[in-house]
């Protein structure tokens, strides 16, 4: 009974971490209707901005983690206006040419400023406080990351079913000449989407440096995974992406416990099973 809950825990705080990664991967793909193969590089450029201010600047935890999420999404934004703008309804082969390139100058800019080691994060003393859960005593840190991804997948879906900017965006991503017609800013409508989607990629790489850990090649590391949640949940929805998020987590924290040798070979199967029975993804359309 212990093992199960080990895998429970560990697979939904590994899950947890997958989904505020791969989530803006997922509306940027499926709303915006554009690859961008560089979102985990917005990942690795919040986690090397918390490792400088943590460890170089000295800023405690919660302000440079803000700081680093802030930085990315400065980053973020011009890239958007000059950059992404412009490749929006190309085919996905441009898309997929430009976003790779934009991935291998984010991986060379960290690996010139930081070097290719592991970026470590400190972490305060009150997520590295011990949690007796009866069963196993493990760091608050993990605790912390399952109750953070519940607050992004509430969060987000109050803001895309309940505001009006969710409206917008749906209105926006349906017919983008049409809601131009109406007065709806599709630009800026695009732009705050794609700043939340590399503000949660930053976050992510943040709280799950534990268990990603951060270096200069992060996003090649991590793309296929990325990809993966985003393909088995189904392109632009919320719900499927932390679905399929906690599935996978599960299933290849349970396979690293159970069959350690055969683990990456049990995932992929998994993987190929689920596609092969839902091409279009756990809540895709069809």
């Amino acid at each position: 009974m212990d093992l199960f809950l080990n895998i429970a825990v560990d697979g939904v705080a590994y899950g947890m971490i997958l989904f505020m990664i791969a989530v803006g991967l997922s509306v940027t793909m499926g709303l915006m209707r554009v690859i961008n193969l560089a979102h985990g590089g917005f990942a690795l450029i919040g986690g090397a901005l918390a490792h400088w201010l943590g460890r170089e600047v000295g800023l405690p935890f919660w302000i440079a983690a803000t700081l680093a999420i802030a930085g990315t999404v400065a980053i973020a934004l011009p890239l958007e206006r000059v950059l992404y703008r412009r490749i929006y309804g190309f085919g996905e082969l441009q898309q997929v040419l430009a976003t790779i390139g934009l991935t291998f100058l984010m991986i060379a800019s960290v690996n010139l400023w930081q070097g290719s080691t592991l970026l470590a994060i400190d972490l305060p003393p009150a997520l590295r406080a011990p949690v007796d859960l009866g069963f196993r005593t493990l760091p608050a840190h993990r605790l912390a990351v399952i109750a953070l991804g519940l607050a992004v997948i509430a969060g987000l879906w109050l803001l895309l079913e309940r505001t009006r900017f969710g409206i917008r965006l749906r209105a926006a991503v349906d017919n983008r000449a049409t809601a131009s017609a109406h007065g709806i800013d599709t630009g800026l409508i695009y732009m705050v989407t794609f700043a939340l989607g590399a503000a949660l990629a930053a976050l992510g790489g943040i709280f799950g440096a534990e268990l990603l850990p951060i270096d200069a090649y992060y996003p090649l590391r991590y793309m296929v995974l990325f990809l993966i949640v985003v393909a088995v949940g189904g392109m632009g929805s919320i719900a499927g992406s932390f679905a399929a998020a906690l599935g996978l987590g599960v299933i290849e924290t349970a396979a690293r416990y159970l069959v350690p040798d055969l683990a990456t070979l049990a995932f992929y199967g998994i993987v190929i099973a689920l596609l092969a029975a839902r091409p279009q993804g756990l809540m895709g359309r069809v």
